[in-house]
């Protein structure tokens, strides 16, 4: 398989807490041969203060938002502790869902069924594990499976929602 195959266009969808678990994600599927091409926001510190003190309008990241989200062929949710509490990755969950995307959450370490955010539950495509081979069919789409932390089976919310193109 050439590298060109291998490439994802992903948009990384997570709260700024979990920022370590994006480059851990990435790592884990380069090490397989997968070319990785990532183009969610992460914030230099001096950018994040800025987000923080609200210096930049809400239009206006919603603006950068859709148009990184546009680029990638699927968005990944990093579900962590807080993730269902995050605002931006509900929005983002959204609009990946109006734009047609492929949308697949994968658990990070403390992460538990309770921290599936809210939209995920509408317009999940797939929820798996912190294991290689399920996150990269889930990003894949031969890997539909809705699963708990531990990996084992759990029941979609809302499988009506969902289509397979």
């Amino acid at each position: 398989m050439s590298a060109k195959s291998n490439r994802k266009h992903v948009f990384i969808s997570h709260h700024h807490a979990d920022d370590e678990h994006v480059s851990k994600l990435t790592d884990l599927l380069t090490k397989r041969g997968n070319d990785i091409r990532n183009s969610s926001i992460r914030a230099k510190p001096a950018n994040q203060r800025r987000l923080d003190e609200g210096r930049v309008p809400d239009k206006v990241l919603k603006r950068l938002l859709r148009m990184k989200i546009s680029w990638a062929s699927t968005v990944v949710v990093l579900i962590g502790k807080e993730t269902h509490s995050r605002p931006w990755v509900n929005w983002e969950v959204e609009q990946a869902h109006q734009q047609g995307k492929r949308i697949v959450g994968i658990y990070v370490r403390g992460g538990t069924e309770a921290d599936v955010p809210e939209n995920f539950e509408k317009y999940g495509s797939a929820l798996v594990g912190w294991n290689t081979d399920r996150i990269i069919g889930a990003i894949d789409g031969t890997e539909n499976e809705f699963q708990k932390p531990d990996g084992s089976s759990r029941t979609q919310v809302n499988p009506s929602s969902r289509s397979v193109c």
